[in-house]
Order: structure tokens, then C-alpha cells, then sequence
């Protein structure tokens, strides 16, 4: 579930750098949630998207 399905955003890999510089892996997942949504027909369907396309309107929800 950590893909939206509007813009593709995923998982991103890196690093933890501490005062020392010593790096360590790691990950940032995108803030993903399951919504019901409309689709252009008029049916309701539930998807993978992320905060930022709920902001942006780029989905229409479901009441």
C-alpha cells in the first residue's frame, strides 16, 4: 500500500547521517491512505493515494 495510484509516488531510500557522520539506511514512506472514490462513470472505487493529491483535489471522494 505504500504507492499512490494518482502520481506514483513511493518509497525513497537514503541515509541517517549523525553528528559523528556515520551513516545508517534508511527509508521515507509517502503518507498513503485508502480512499472511496468516483470514478468518471459514476461508481464508487476505493484506491491508494496519497495526502498531497487529496490536497490538491486531483480525486473526487466518496460520500
Amino acid at each position: 500500500m505504500a504507492k499512490c495510484n494518482i502520481c506514483g509516488k513511493g518509497v525513497t531510500f537514503g541515509c541517517n547521517v549523525s553528528h559523528s557522520n556515520r551513516k545508517t539506511n534508511r527509508t521515507w514512506k509517502p503518507n498513503v491512505k485508502k480512499v472511496r472514490t468516483v470514478t468518471e462513470n459514476g461508481t464508487h472505487m476505493t484506491v491508494a493515494v496519497c495526502t498531497r493529491c487529496m490536497r490538491a483535489g486531483k480525486v473526487k471522494r466518496a460520500v
